[in-house]
Order: C-alpha cells, then structure tokens, then sequence
C-alpha cells in the first residue's frame, strides 16, 4: 500500500483531540506576560520607574537597576515553574530564534545556585555570521549582540511539559548594523512620531506621542499531517508543486464565512488559549474563502507589539497544530488554482490625546488634520510605491500577486467615491473655509425591526492593495509567511519622511506670512495633485489597468529580483538614511539577504520537482504503462479486434506523450539549475532562476505531471491528491 493511502487510511482511523478552554478569556489573558501590573508586584520602587519610563516614555533603562529587574523576572517566571531564559529576536531569516539558558549555575565554592542578573537581561551574544546578513560579518568575524528591547514585555512559552522566560530583544552585529527585523522597525516608529508631532502640534499643543498602530489579518490554510508527510514538496518547500485541480474547488463560494469543522475548531480554540496567555489579542476567527483555508485577526495594538504578536502566534500555531496532528502552512501560494494567503496590515496613527489622525470624522472636507494626514500618507505610497513594492517581495508572494484575490504587484490606492470627491473639493477650493457636509446615512425599507445603516466613508476594494477603509489604509499585498516588520518599517518610514517635507513646505509659506490653515491646503492642494496618479477606484485585476498603470508610469514589477533593486537606489537610501533607518551598508546587505533567499527557495523547489519527477512521477506513469500493455496484449492475445481497446491504446499513447514531455523538461531543468548555480553576481543568479529555471520550466513541467494524474489510475498515484489535501479533515 503506497504512503499516500497510508495516510488516508490513519486519517479515516484518527480520534478527534479533545480540548477544554477556559470559561472566560479574560482569566487567562496575559497569564504568561511580565505586565506592568505583575511588574508593580515583583519590582521595587525604583526599579519599576525605570520600566515605566522605557515603556512609556522611551528612556534607556539604567544598567544600575537592570539586576533589580532581573531579579523580579526571574522570581516571577520560577514561580510559574520556569528554569531557562532566552534572547527571542527576529532574524533575516524569516522566523523568530532563540537560545536558551538555564538560571543554574554553580559559584566558585561550588555552591550551586539558581542567578539572573541584569548584564544577562541586559545582552547576550548569538554568532552572527551564522545567520543572514548580507557579506556583513564573515566566518572569522562572528561576534553580534541581541540587546533587550523593554519596550516589548518579557513572556514566558510553553513547549511541551517545559517553560521559557522569553525576553525580546534587537539582534546586531559587532560593527552596530541591524541584523534583524526588529532593530530598524523600532527606529521608524521613533523617527515617524517625531515627524508626527510636529505636523499635530499645527493643530493641538497639547499632543506629545503618536503612535503607529497594525491589527494583521493572517491566513493560513490546515491540512492533515499525515497528508502532508506523504508529500515531500509540501513539507520541504511549504507548498505544492505539482497537483490537479479538483473537480470541487472553490468555484461554489461555500467554504467562506461557512461552518467551521470539529477539528480545525477545536485546534482554533486551543491555539487561542496559548495565545491568550501570551496576551495575544484575537478576536476574530472564519474560513477564509478557499477550501482549507482560514483567517484570525486580533484587535490593533501599537506596531512593535503587534509584529512580536503575529511572529510569537505563528510560532503557536505550529507548535499547536503538532498536538493535534495537522500542518499549518503560512506559504502565499500552497495549492494553484485556488486562493493564496495574506496578511493583511492594517495600519493607522493614533495620538497621546486619544486621537485617530486617520479618521474622517462625520465631516471629512472640514476635517483639516485628518486631510494632512490622509493626504501624506497617499503622497509617501505615490512618492515610494517601489519601495512598498519591494517590501512584500518574495518568492511565496511572487506566486500570489494578482491571482485569485491577490492585489497585483502595481502598487496602488484605493479611497472610495466620497473621499475622492473630498479631494476634487480641498484641490478646488480657495480660501480656507468650507462647506458643512451632512453624516450620510443609508435607510433600507426592508422590515420595521431593521436599524437605520450608517454608510461608511469609503466602499472596500478587495483587488487594491492598499485600500482605506473607513479610519485606517489596509496594506493588503503583504504575503501570509511574512515578518510584518518588514513592511511596516518601510510604510512608517516613507510616511516620517513625507511628513518631513510637508511641515518645511508649510512652515516656509508660514515664514512668507501666509495663514496657518491657508499654508497647510495650499501644500495639501499641491500634493493632491502630485499624487493622482496612484489613485484607482476599479478592478485591479483588469488588464485595462495593467495598460493604465502603465500610462500613468506606475511601476509594475511582478518578479522579486526586480523588486528588490528599488531597496538600494540612491533615493532610498538618501530617504533611510536621511530618518536613521538604514545605513547604505546595511541596505546593501538586505538586498543581497533578499536575492538570496529567493535564490534559495526556488533552487529548493527546482530540485524537489527534479526528486518528484524521478523518483514518483515516471516510475508511477511506467507502472501504468506496463497494466495498460498488459491488458492490450492480452485482449490481442485471445483475438479480439483492435476496436476493443482503442480507448487503452489513446490512453497509453496519452500517458506516453507527457511521459516523455516530463523526462524532457526535468532533463533540462536540472542543466538549467546547474548553469545558473555557475553565476557568481547575486542579482543576476537570482534573475537567471527566475526566468532561466522558473519560467521556463515550472508551468511547462506542472503541466504535464498534472496531466498525469488525471491520466493514471488513482490506485497507482502515490501522492495525496488536491481533494484529499483539502476537503478531508
């Protein structure tokens, strides 16, 4: 019996897991998080100032009273059972790392003792040649800090029977350059809250703090682990290379918002729980609109806390789905023909003074701050599109844009029809004064019991990818498997920089003794214009648009190792180094970590087709050759006629045709790896497995292996078919 109806067989024979939740959420949430209220428990007097104020007010935390701190941590995390301690960052790598340490240590009388002190919360020391950095360190040059970053509390995970004290930190190298996710993100925000202030303050004094806030939306499809053991590329490459569409795929429209099954609801609720603990916020849980595939969403939080959160849960829901015997897979693309999987972010400003500086309010056009506010942020997307581009560019994300409810990779924004409108007004008007404009309300005559509907300031457009949509803009084309660090450092820094230009432009006619509020339209008027044209109200998945973009010379760069060139123009690295993001070094470096990634990863799935083709595929296609000769030979062998097996001659020929087309390709697919294996130039290596390896032989190959499968019985075919993958639960 082959692997794959092993598989089915222990999946029909499996007994459901059983899980009992807490009966409010509230009585675990944040059981395992050093919050300021547990640190007010375990901290002296001055210790937990000095949090505070890092917390809160951004100051260092002096090294003096680090030990304190430490050791109100380590009494906390003991009394929870925990016995190691780790530096948990978030290198270029893609996924979160970790070392851990124990607090036992024995002193120089051999007295064994249980010890945390503040130099070992304070900073830690990983190799940090061993993980990406882009000819930054080398094998000889290893030496990099993880540095604790107190603006994100201390957890504790739970992994098996064992606990963890988790401290989040920064991870960079010895010469100072970030190595991590984390390091540059915490620097825009700074940078962006700096710029902000200066922009509120045109309009209230009173605001000292804004901060960039993210809720994620991350989608994932669950299959079951058996299935996915017993299909090498799904577990070496995180999606499927090969594979027939089913007859029953999404066509139907009913998996989204529908019931969701016993065992991905109970594995929902359990991952939940871990979350919760983590003072993870979810709030919302649904199938998403592919079979297999399903969303969660948490309330909005300030950006660095929710990018430890969306890290820290994918993490969970690995480790979660192993109890239950299911795979999670975060890949963009994992099944063709169906759905991919996003993350989308979407992103506000909110002030110190409790102010949503991206809400329209009931009047929008008399709304002067929210107008600067939404008119810089379209003017940073307009100004920087290819930088936006180039943050969510990946291999797994290349396969998704523009396919199946994906944006497409021309970046542009979406407003609505009275926003757009408003705009038209504040471009036209003269003076600083304007017209009052009613709430609108919509009023369906449908039933008496039915409320009265407040209609929203904008319509949503699920092909734009980045929409406003009602008090915030949604970045929709970030990709499912990606650190939203990436892109939410790139967003809050083109936004810190926007807002830079706008306060000199204002402040210069201010200086010519021009109004305050008749300074601010003016640059605002000149900035409306100067952005049409990233604006788009229609389907972005028209080829009409693909021809208007193009008129309007947006940039559309399907392809990754594309992309990526925009991160080391000189006006990006003017833009990063001109708000302390990014150093030209560290640039460099995160274009070369880029290419490479993608190099690998499509080297990976090359090779996995190679090993497919060769080692299931052809011997699986002979084998049926040989039954289909078997039976013609002996329906000749008792005399029938050749009419009596046409059908199987048609078939064996079929089966013949693409046998020999797939024999081919991969043949030359493995010359073309091997040639561009040769390309020494990163960029150009990358470039040549995209359209010398990829394109030129992964739809080609696919093609006819998928044909294949259609074509050889299904007792012959050896790896789990997308029916099975994704309605068998």
């Amino acid at each position: 019996m082959s692997f794959r109806f092993t598989a089915l067989n222990s999946l029909f024979e499996r007994e459901d897991v059983k899980f009992e939740g807490p009966a409010k959420i509230k009585a675990i949430f944040n059981e395992n998080v050093f919050t300021l209220e547990t640190a007010r428990e375990y901290l002296n007097e001055d210790a937990y100032k000095n949090l505070i104020a890092s917390v809160k007010g951004g100051k260092k935390i002096d090294r003096t009273v680090a030990n304190q701190i430490a050791n109100g941590l380590k009494a906390w995390a003991e009394s929870k059972g925990v016995t190691h301690f780790s530096h948990w960052f978030q290198p270029l790598s893609g996924i979160t790392a970790e070392k851990h340490d124990s607090f036992f240590t024995i002193k120089s009388d051999g007295t064994a003792i249980e010890e945390f002190d503040g130099a070992a919360l304070v900073q830690q020391e990983p190799d940090a040649s061993s993980f990406p950095n882009g000819g930054l360190r080398t094998t000889f040059e290893a030496r990099g800090y993880t540095a604790w970053d107190s603006s994100s509390p201390a957890f504790i995970m739970e992994i098996g029977q064992g606990k963890t004290l988790c401290i989040p930190t920064i991870f960079i190298a010895y010469t100072g350059e970030s190595l991590d996710y984390k390091a540059p993100l915490l620097k825009a925000l700074d940078v962006l809250n700096k710029s902000a202030v200066d922009v509120c303050n045109y309009f209230d004094r009173n605001i000292t703090k804004v901060s960039a806030t993210l809720g994620w939306e991350q989608e994932y499809f669950i299959i079951d682990e058996t299935l996915a053991f017993a299909r090498p590329d799904i577990t070496q490459c995180g999606r499927t290379v090969f594979g027939a569409l089913s007859a029953k795929g999404q066509q139907l429209e009913d998996h989204y918002f529908g019931s969701i099954p016993d065992r991905i609801y109970t594995f929902m609720r359990d991952f939940e729980t871990e979350a919760y603990k983590l003072g993870i916020p979810l709030r919302t849980r649904h199938n998403e609109v592919a079979p297999g595939q399903y969303e969660c969403a948490p309330m909005f939080e300030e950006v660095s806390i929710a990018v430890d959160h969306n890290t820290l849960l994918m993490d969970v829901m690995e480790r979660v789905a192993n109890r239950h015997q299911l795979k999670v897979l975060f890949h963009e693309k994992p099944f063709a023909g169906i759905n991919g999987s996003g993350k989308h972010n979407n992103w506000s400003l909110c002030t110190d003074t409790g102010v949503n500086l991206l809400a329209p309010g009931k009047t929008p056009k008399t709304n002067l701050m929210f107008l600067t506010f939404f008119v810089n942020a379209i003017k940073a997307v307009n100004d920087y599109a290819d930088l936006l581009r180039a943050s969510i560019a990946s291999a797994g994300n290349d396969y998704r844009l523009g396919a199946n409810e994906a944006p497409p990779a021309i970046i542009s924004v979406f407003i609505g029809e009275n926003l757009t409108k408003v705009l038209e007004d504040v471009e036209k008007r003269v003076g600083d004064k304007f017209d009052e404009q009613d709430e609108a309300i919509l009023k369906l005559d449908i039933h008496k019991n039915i409320p009265e509907l407040l209609l929203d300031n904008t319509d949503r457009n699920r092909t734009s990818p980045f929409a406003f949509t009602g008090n915030k803009f949604e970045f929709r084309a970030v990709g499912s498997s990606a650190n939203c660090a990436n892109a939410m450092t790139i967003l809050n820094t083109i936004m810190s920089e926007t807002l830079k230009q706008f306060k000199t432009e204002v402040d210069g006619l201010i200086e010519k003794d021009e109004k305050k509020e008749i300074a601010i339209l003016q640059v605002l008027q000149k900035y409306i214009k100067e952005s049409k044209k990233v604006l788009f109200e229609g389907d972005g998945y028209s080829e009409a648009w693909h021809h208007e973009a193009a008129k309007r010379g947006l940039p559309n760069v399907p392809k990754t190792p594309l992309a990526l060139d925009a991160m080391v123009t000189d006006k990006a690295k003017k833009m990063f180094e001109n708000n302390n993001v990014f150093t030209h070094s560290e640039l460099e470096a995160r274009h070369e970590i880029e290419l490479e990634k993608y190099i690998k990863k499509i080297q990976i799935e090359a090779r996995v087709m190679g090993d497919l083709v060769l080692n299931h595929i052809i011997p699986i296609a002979i084998q049926y050759q040989n039954e289909l000769l078997t039976n013609i030979n002996g329906l000749k062998a008792i005399g029938l006629p050749e009419t009596s097996y046409t059908a199987q001659l048609e078939i064996l020929n079929k089966v013949s045709n693409h046998l020999q087309h797939v024999y081919t390709n991969v043949d030359e697919l493995v010359k073309a790896r091997k040639i561009a294996n040769k390309i020494e130039d990163t960029r150009t290596k990358a470039i040549a497995y995209d359209s010398q390896v990829k394109e030129m032989y992964f739809d080609k190959l696919r093609y006819h292996v998928d044909k294949l499968e259609q074509l050889v019985g299904n007792n012959n075919w050896t790896l789990p078919k997308y029916r099975e993958l994704l309605f068998h639960k």
